[in-house]
């Protein structure tokens, strides 16, 4: 599910499970978090997370077979998404996302968590779960509100359509767009850059950003709020009819219930 490289203090992370659209599941990301704690051990300086040379989607997001029917959170602390953003956003070294192809779903929130974004042109990302009616918890919301300014995130989260990574990159949110010929070279060149910078200067300042990004005022009611919010989704009729619709290749028939 995942091919794993050293090469120059430089660690690559190859999502590697073609035959589900490279679908985030639980085991993809405890062999992620393998990865990131081996490279961790032996001091990896940048880390790129990619997929297959020539992927026509970099990642589906979560997999929904791993999502429960109804009844309960599907976006609870434990859950896999969670931990990869968590592990990506903790790792003390850089992690560049290089995406060739579409990005959907929880793989566009796994892609903001890394500290710098490469993408090939032709390169599209779609936030999916107004599709599928499934809620998103507050960290996930944050991590896009930390990578977009507020109408963006609201645009992609509520319309679902697929952004071409040129606009994206227009806005901010992309560090570099480039022909998928060139996409590789300038981003272990930018690796290696990083690498052959003071390592300890720039997990500080990673760590750093991380709780700056994440200092939000709120008070416990508010949180409360937020978090209850999530279960009017959840427990939806319709949360059961987009899992369902999804897994049966169809479009759902949402009735607001």
């Amino acid at each position: 599910m995942v091919q794993i490289d050293i090469t120059d203090h430089v660690g690559t992370l190859t999502l590697d499970r073609d035959e589900r659209r490279n679908a985030l599941c639980e085991e993809m990301v405890h062999r992620i978090a393998s990865a990131l704690d081996s490279f961790r051990s032996v001091g990896v300086r940048c880390v790129v997370l990619r997929a297959r040379p020539g992927a026509r989607v970099w990642s589906s997001g979560h997999d929904i077979n791993e999502l429960p029917v109804a009844g309960l959170d599907p976006l609870a602390w434990r859950d896999p998404l969670r931990k990869l953003i968590r592990d990506i956003e903790s790792f003390p070294a850089p992690v560049i996302a290089m995406i060739e192809g579409s990005v959907w779903g929880g793989a566009c929130e796994a892609v903001f968590a890394c500290d710098l974004i490469l993408a090939a042109r032709d390169a599209t990302f779609a936030a999916t779960p107004a599709k599928l009616n499934v809620p998103y918890n507050i960290g996930g919301l944050l991590t896009f509100l930390n990578a977009a300014t507020l109408r963006i995130g609201k645009e992609m989260l509520f319309t679902a359509d697929a952004i071409p990574a040129e606009r994206l990159c227009s806005l901010g949110i992309i560090n570099h767009v480039l022909d998928t010929l060139e996409l590789e070279q300038a981003t272990y060149a930018m690796a290696r850059r990083i690498a052959a910078n003071a390592p300890l200067s720039i997990a500080v300042m990673k760590e750093q950003l991380r709780i700056l990004a994440g200092a939000h005022s709120m008070s416990p009611e508010e949180f409360e709020r937020i978090q209850g919010l999530r279960r009017v989704v959840y427990n939806s009729k319709d949360y059961g009819e987009g899992v369902r619709a999804f897994k049966e290749k169809r479009k759902p028939v949402f009735r607001g219930e």
